[in-house]
């Protein structure tokens, strides 16, 4: 016991000790921290014209671990890429939402910051995502580098990316029907759907593999599919189909994505679809 008084004697003995040493020492020097504001690029005033004003979706573009997977070998995109990536979305996405829902509607319900990343997100399955939603307030879109504006199905599959996690944004803020969805292809789900080819998974009724994984994919890949179809791609994809129960399901999906934008958002999804196809030609041809 007496050992134990001795020692806790000692100890604050020694605490005294520092805090009068601490308090004798001359006044510590200027702070090592960089408190400077980066100076803003030309790209950087664009993008706040752009997206941050009147949109307040804020764009990150320079390297951030904070906001990747850093068990995957990903890279920034290429400075000289990015406004054209932005520019993709901006015509594509954002003016077609905002011709047809209405000059607020993007302002209201965004993410609340877009990240791009310059490689392939590649999984151990061999597929590739492509983009990624998180909580409604980020997206990230992956392959920026790889972008070929003269390239129209290259653009298709770019812009599918956050066309897809904006339906899941939308699906957010108002559920769709899944009631009446899960009735429509029940047995069609799986969880190796990477490992069905597109054709096979159009005669159960998907419009892609991917749409078999789960429900909420299933309607954000059809009406994200359906946004990045001309009306003749379309068309022709549903001559395709061979099975008369797989064409119903298909069709039946389609409808539930018309009647949800009409009464979740009032708006045509006709429209929507036709004025992305506009400014899909108009991005390929400028």
């Amino acid at each position: 016991m007496k050992l134990l008084k001795y020692n806790r004697i000692a100890v604050l003995a020694i605490v005294s000790i520092a805090l009068i040493s601490c308090a004798g020492d001359d006044q510590l020097g200027e702070s090592q921290l960089d408190y400077t504001q980066p100076v803003k690029t030309n790209l950087d005033n664009w993008i706040t014209t752009t997206y941050l004003n009147p949109y307040n979706i804020n764009v990150q573009y320079k390297w951030n671990q904070n906001t990747v997977d850093n068990s995957r070998y990903l890279f920034p995109p290429t400075i000289n890429k990015v406004k054209p990536a932005l520019e993709i979305v901006q015509t594509i996405w954002l003016k077609s939402y905002a011709t047809i829902g209405g000059a607020d509607f993007v302002k209201k319900i965004a993410p609340r910051e877009i990240v791009l990343v310059g490689g392939v997100n590649l999984n151990s399955v061999g597929t590739r995502t492509l983009g990624l939603a998180e909580g409604g307030q980020r997206v990230t879109l992956f392959e920026t580098d790889y972008i070929d504006q003269s390239n129209r199905a290259n653009v298709s599959e770019f812009i599918h990316t956050i066309q897809h996690e904006y339906i899941h944004i939308l699906n957010q803020n108002k559920p769709f029907d899944e009631k009446a969805w899960k009735l429509l292809t029940p047995g069609g789900y799986t969880a190796d759907w990477y490992n069905y080819k597109i054709p096979v998974s159009n005669e159960l009724g998907f419009i892609t593999s991917y749409a078999r994984s789960n429900i909420n994919e299933d309607f954000a890949e059809t009406a994200s599919m359906i946004l990045i179809y001309s009306k003749a791609e379309y068309a022709a994809f549903l001559a395709g189909i061979k099975s008369p129960t797989a064409l119903a399901a298909l069709k039946a999906k389609e409808a539930l994505v018309v009647k949800y934008f009409k009464e979740a958002f009032n708006m045509d999804f006709y429209a929507l679809r036709d004025e992305a196809e506009k400014n899909t030609t108009a991005v390929i041809n400028n």
